[in-house]
Order: C-alpha cells, then sequence, then structure tokens
C-alpha cells in the first residue's frame, strides 16, 4: 500500500471513530476497543480499502485465531469490522457492504480444534516424573484439563487456594469462583508440593506454580511448556494453552453435564460465551446418531 494510500485508510478510520462516538454514543471501553481491531485490521490490510474482499476479513480473523486470541476477541473484532465497512458503504468507500457477506458460521469454523480425549491422555503422560520440571510440569497440566481454568488463572493461584476437592480462582474482573478438582489432579500438585516446589521457594513467595529459579510461572513458559509436550506426543494440531480450556469445557458437554454447570465452571457471565462450545460436539451428535438411527446402523 502506498504512503498516500496508507493515509487514506487511517483518515476512513479516523472518521468511523468520530462517527461511532458521535452518532452511535458507545462506550469509551467500546471506542477503545473498535479502535484497536480497525488499527489491526489495517496493519494486516495491505491493498486499498477499495480492492477489500471477504477472504482478506476471513484470512485476518484466522490469523488472529493463530496467534491465540480468544475467541471472544476473535467474535469482537468481526463485530466491529462489519460495523465499519456499512460505514464505509454508507461513505461511498466501498462499492459494497463486505461485512453483509460475512456469515456467522465463518467464525465457528476458525474455532480452534479441541484434544480427544485419546490426545489428552497422551498429552498429559508426556512429562517425566523422575524429573523435577516433569512433576511440576505433570501438576500443570493435570490441573488446566481438571478444571478448565484460564492460564492467567492457573499462574495467579497461590499455594493457599487448591484443596483437596475444589479450587478457589479469581478470574476476569478479580471475580472468584469455587471449581471443583479430579483427584487425579490433587495427587499431581500433592506430588509438585512435596517433592519439588520448596526446593526453589523462599518463604515469602505464596505462588503455586514457580520456575525452577523460584519465580512465578507466566503465561509465555505455560505456553511453552505445552508446545514442547504436544511435539513429543506428536500431536500435529497447533496447541496452544487456551485448547486445554476448549478441550475441558467440550468433554464435559460430551459427557452430558448441563451448559449452565459448564458455565459456571469457567467463569462466563454470560450463557452465550459458553454456547460457543457447543458447536465442538455435533461431530459427536452425529457419530451417535449415526450409531443409534437403524437407517444408519444397517
Amino acid at each position: 500500500m502506498s504512503k498516500n494510500e496508507n493515509s487514506s485508510s487511517i483518515a476512513s478510520k479516523d472518521q468511523f471513530l468520530l462517527y461511532l462516538r458521535a452518532e452511535r454514543g458507545l462506550s469509551p471501553n467500546t471506542l477503545e476497543a473498535y479502535g484497536r481491531d480497525i488499527t489491526n485490521f489495517l496493519s494486516f490490510y495491505t491493498k486499498p480499502l477499495t480492492q477489500l474482499v471477504k477472504e482478506d476479513v476471513i484470512n485476518f480473523l484466522a490469523m488472529l485465531q493463530s496467534q491465540e486470541y480468544a475467541s471472544s476477541s476473535v467474535a469482537r473484532a468481526l463485530i466491529a469490522l462489519k460495523v465499519f465497512f456499512r460505514f464505509l458503504k454508507r461513505e461511498g468507500l466501498h462499492a459494497e457492504d463486505v461485512g453483509q457477506l460475512l456469515d456467522t458460521p465463518k467464525l465457528w469454523q476458525m474455532l480452534p480444534d479441541v484434544l480427544s480425549s485419546s490426545e489428552v491422555e497422551l498429552l498429559l503422560n508426556q512429562p517425566d516424573c523422575a524429573t523435577n520440571q516433569g512433576i511440576r510440569d505433570k501438576a500443570i497440566l493435570e490441573l488446566l484439563y481438571a478444571t478448565g481454568i484460564r492460564v492467567s488463572e492457573l499462574c495467579n493461584l497461590s499455594i493457599y487456594d487448591v484443596d483437596d476437592d475444589q479450587v478457589r480462582v479469581f478470574g476476569k474482573g478479580s471475580k472468584e469462583r469455587i471449581v471443583p478438582i479430579s483427584a487425579r489432579a490433587v495427587a499431581a500438585i500433592d506430588s509438585y508440593l512435596a517433592k519439588v516446589r520448596d526446593l526453589h521457594a523462599n518463604e515469602e513467595e505464596k505462588r503455586l506454580f514457580l520456575s525452577l529459579k523460584g519465580k512465578p510461572i507466566d503465561r509465555t513458559s505455560v505456553w511453552k511448556l505445552i508446545k514442547a509436550y504436544a511435539k513429543k506426543a506428536n500431536i500435529t494440531k497447533n496447541i496452544f494453552p487456551h485448547m486445554m480450556r476448549h478441550s475441558f469445557a467440550s468433554h464435559l458437554l460430551d459427557g452430558g453435564a448441563d451448559l449452565r454447570i459448564i458455565q459456571e465452571m469457567l467463569g462466563h457471565a454470560n450463557i452465550s460465551s459458553t454456547d460457543r462450545y457447543t458447536h465442538v460436539s455435533l461431530s459427536k451428535v452425529h457419530e451417535r446418531f449415526k450409531s443409534m438411527h437403524p437407517r444408519w446402523a444397517n
């Protein structure tokens, strides 16, 4: 894109935000989020806006997903872009409203895959529990899959937040919730606490999971260890930390758990956020239908 074309795109964005502020009355937080989404898109899109087609938008959203954006963030970006494209059409800056060509199924197709139960089992069996790092990593993986908590929530857990049957989690907006935990995950955490953690922790440090240098573990470190174990397990899917959360929710749904219970465990304020996981289970529904329906069974 030439300098003039880039300036034109930026000017269009500025006009759009002014329009939202003046005529739509959106909150400052929403305006900031929309502005950030449009800026990201214009950084990604290298052609004049007049040449924009729906595939460009789909590629952008897929790029966000590949960079491990939460599906709620991808959905918000899609909404921001659809409003932006409607504005471009109204102002004569594009011949058609590209946003009208984008339907919701396109978004669901970009949502990350979940791990199958066998893949999860394979992943959880990769840490070498004859080593201190393996003992710690086993506890991390077991806890992520057992509870569906976010990696950021796991990194912020203190040694006082886990007991024999539940975990106290502080989620978005510092909202507290209680999540049940499996005996297997508790056993892995107990092993880590008994054999490893105190070797690296000072008395003042209260975080549950620490690096081997005694510092609180961070999201990047968890991402790297999950990637490494997935590679070791020969799992070819694009693994990332949030995938454990997706798998947790999907497997609960497959097992017949009520959507409201899953909502509580994930810490979703709105049931619509939890509902996105139902699409993952459609393949399971189809499999069951084929095995049970007389026309498919014979």
